[in-house]
């Protein structure tokens, strides 16, 4: 019987510890993290978790701040914005909800972001301080994978990982994280271009599956046995629901499931992680204050 990989219980119980922390921080007189989200437009997707990201800031005790922009807002307002962020003091971490209308560059936007405020781990600077293992700002979902894996005990060490997508939000972040010492797998990245894609897949001791494909992983490419980790998130019109959609993940989780040892849900998997990393995130830059 599979066992189910609980992010969103996970999530709670981190978001517990870093509250104990601002706890001690207010005791001692100091700063309280403050996190700064910007918005741009009113991407479905990107409301949901903004909110989600405001409530769980409230939860631990940081402060935290929305800006919203217009889809038409341009490139340089934002880049003043980024400016005006990076030299506030009291702000310790800001992200930038991706993704950005299309005149606007997000490679521009993200490396204007100061890495020392990168709560969502993107820029250059951290990405590199990632590859060669130095202390940085972790791209927050491969954090949150990362940590998932680590809490569930599941191990990794000498373990064939396959990645599926090659982004550099998830897909290379946590293919370099999980080869890295102390985790220790042999991971292979596989793509779009890759041949035999099935095959490879199907003899993966750990799948994380990051392409945006909604049941992409059906059961005849995954072993018995396998861990299975499922990072996407698309929605789907759905009038049953409340909200009139429901989100589906890249994963046939019905008929994959019972094929494996461990399997996360879509909701209540990955994405509480990635939230509750970017929390982590903004902590350690408030540290160093």
């Amino acid at each position: 019987m599979y066992k189910i990989i609980d992010g969103k219980k996970v999530a709670s119980e981190i978001k517990k510890e870093i509250s104990e922390e601002v706890k001690k921080l207010k005791i001692a007189g100091k700063k309280i993290p403050y996190l700064v989200t910007i918005l741009v437009g009113n991407n479905g997707s990107s409301e949901t978790y903004v909110a989600n990201k405001l409530k769980d800031c409230d939860e631990v005790g940081f402060r935290s701040k929305l800006i919203r922009f217009g889809n038409d807002v341009s490139e340089e307002v934002l880049l003043a914005k980024i400016k005006e962020l990076n030299e506030d003091t009291e702000v310790d971490g800001f992200i930038v909800q991706l993704p950005l209308p299309a005149h606007i560059s997000e490679n521009k936007i993200i490396e204007a972001i100061d890495p020392e405020k990168d709560a969502d781990g993107f820029h250059p600077v951290n990405i590199g301080k990632m590859v060669i293992g130095l202390e940085g700002y972790l791209p927050a979902t491969p954090y949150g994978i990362v940590e998932l894996i680590k809490r569930y005990r599941i191990e990794t060490s000498g373990k064939n990982c396959v990645v599926i997508g090659r982004s550099n939000i998830v897909g290379r972040p946590v293919s370099i994280l999980l080869s890295q010492k102390g985790m220790d797998a042999t991971v292979t990245v596989v793509h779009s271009r890759t041949k035999n894609i099935k095959d490879i897949i199907s003899k993966a001791d750990i799948i994380i599956a990051a392409i945006g494909s909604p049941s992409f992983i059906t059961a005849d490419m995954v072993k018995a046995g396998a861990v299975v980790i499922d990072v996407g998130t698309t929605r789907i019109e759905n009038p049953e629901t409340k909200s009139g959609y429901k989100l589906i993940g890249d994963v046939d989780f019905e008929n994959v499931a019972p094929k494996c040892s461990y399997i996360t849900p879509v909701p209540g998997g990955v994405g509480p992680m990635t939230r509750v990393s970017l929390l982590r995130n903004t902590l350690m830059a408030a540290r160093k204050d």
